[in-house]
């Protein structure tokens, strides 16, 4: 068993082990650190590429599997991941050795945001793609940002940056931080600029309720210093109400009149979208991106109200934003065949789903839209969220569900039914399909595409490779 006086960092740390380094964030974590002149090992049951290869050209010695002979070098500290159980035979490994060990997110904190500026981005929706335009923003500036993100950023080629300058950009993630410490990852940071973009539901293997998730929420915006600066969405009850609860500066942002931080004259002419930001009220500058969607405008305008705190100018982001890559697995591009578009995207909650069909479908107008999701995470294969999703995909042409591969993991009553769904939408009037499986789904699309379809793929795993084997058969 470890011993929870065990659970701390020690002064002097020369060697760190990672278990479970081959999680997005973790595997980022482990290349900050090697970055930073500390040896690094790490071991997961999951070594494969592209993450293993990732970690093997940072000079990252990755052991396959759990083993308590990973620990026999005795490292100065362990970083044990969230999806890490306490039976795991390295962690009964690190209570029999007195080891030191910690959380990522004391990690980060102790390792790669200690002395600089902790910009935290929080919220249900939308962390990533705000976080990455922070970062992107402040590095077009010329401030030389560090930041730790749960996406590849294509203008990085990385999820992570140690950088020398004043500002880290931190996806602060409400989820629960290891088995030893329960309580959400964000608590651990201490922000000095952060943005709340939503609250909703989410999570239901951690959260009870709305209300339990209002409870965490309202815990982070407690942590706040007053000089610091929250930047709240204005079309969220919950955020609207944890704002004003905040002891900071605040500053709203979104669409509404009386709002700090507004968007207007928004003009989509694909492939960008032009629009303007108006700042307490008055003319802040002109703007374009390539990004799709008012929910990613919203996102970009949080960005630029931390940014302008900051001190970057007007100018300066115009710059950035003009030049945005995007993040992968957000609206990404993965292909054209024959005509036929393929575009990934992450979204799995209901709200994320509904935004992303709707984006996708104003973004390519004049196209049928083919939308297909795979409920994958915790929330979404239970039927907390059954009657939601049939509401989500009215702006696509057709859907294609798919069987929760993972059904098992989930309490049979508490169950998302995929056919019930698909039921539901038909009798909305939506032409809707069930499939068993993902083999399936390539194959019906293979033969019923057509020219100047987009083919929108929803899910928050790998999908069987979905996307390359669809692109293959088309």
């Amino acid at each position: 068993m470890v011993l929870p006086e065990n659970n701390r960092i020690p002064d002097k740390v020369t060697a760190i082990h990672l278990i479970a380094v081959c999680g997005t964030a973790m595997g980022a974590l482990a290349c900050l650190l090697k970055a930073k002149g500390y040896q690094v090992t790490g071991s997961d049951n999951n070594v494969y590429p592209p993450m293993s290869r990732f970690l093997a050209e940072k000079g990252i010695a990755v052991m396959n599997g759990f083993d308590p002979s990973h620990l026999a070098y005795r490292p100065d500290l362990v970083v044990v991941g969230n999806a890490v159980s306490r039976d795991n035979a390295e962690v009964v490994a690190i209570g029999q050795m007195g080891l030191c060990y910690c959380s990522m997110p004391q990690a980060v904190n102790r390792f790669a945001a200690a002395g600089k500026r902790q910009l935290l981005i929080a919220g249900t929706h939308g962390k990533t793609t705000t976080s990455a335009l922070l970062a992107w923003i402040l590095y077009w500036a010329g401030r030389d940002p560090s930041f730790i993100i749960g996406g590849i950023l294509p203008d990085f080629n990385s999820n992570y940056r140690n950088g020398e300058g004043d500002c880290m950009v931190i996806e602060a993630d409400e989820y629960d931080t290891a088995f030893f410490d329960k309580g959400p990852k964000f608590l651990h940071y201490t922000p000095d600029a952060a943005v709340l973009t939503s609250v909703e539901f989410d999570h239901a293997d951690i959260y009870r309720d709305l209300d339990h998730v209002r409870e965490a929420f309202g815990r982070f915006v407690s942590i706040f210093k007053s000089n610091a600066l929250l930047v709240s969405a204005d079309d969220n009850p919950d955020v609207i109400a944890l704002a004003a609860q905040a002891g900071c500066r605040r500053q709203s942002y979104g669409l509404g009149d009386d709002s700090d931080w507004r968007l207007d004259e928004i003009r989509v002419e694909a492939p960008l979208t032009h629009f303007r930001i108006l700042k307490s009220g008055k003319p802040y500058g002109r703007f374009q991106n390539r990004l799709i969607g008012a929910h990613n405008l919203k996102n970009t305008l949080a960005a630029v109200a931390v940014a302008d705190d900051l001190g970057v100018t007007p100018d300066q982001i115009a710059g950035a934003l003009m030049r945005f890559s995007g993040v992968k697995r957000r609206q990404e591009i993965r292909g054209e065949k024959n005509g036929i578009t393929v575009v990934d995207d992450f979204a799995h909650h209901p709200t994320a789903v509904r935004e992303t069909v709707q984006a996708v479908k104003t973004h390519f107008a004049r196209s049928r839209l083919v939308a297909v999701f795979e409920p994958r995470t915790n929330s979404s294969m239970r039927k907390v969220f059954q009657n939601d999703y049939a509401t989500v995909f009215d702006a696509a042409d057709r859907i294609c569900i798919r069987t929760p591969s993972m059904l098992q993991k989930v309490p049979e009553g508490e169950r998302f039914s995929s056919l019930q769904l698909v039921a539901d939408l038909t009798n909305r009037g939506k032409d809707a399909t069930h499939f068993d499986d993902t083999d399936a789904i390539i194959n019906d699309l293979q033969h019923s595409s057509k020219p100047g379809d987009v083919i929108l793929i929803m899910s928050n795993g790998g999908f069987d490779n979905i996307h390359e084997r669809l692109l293959s058969a088309l």
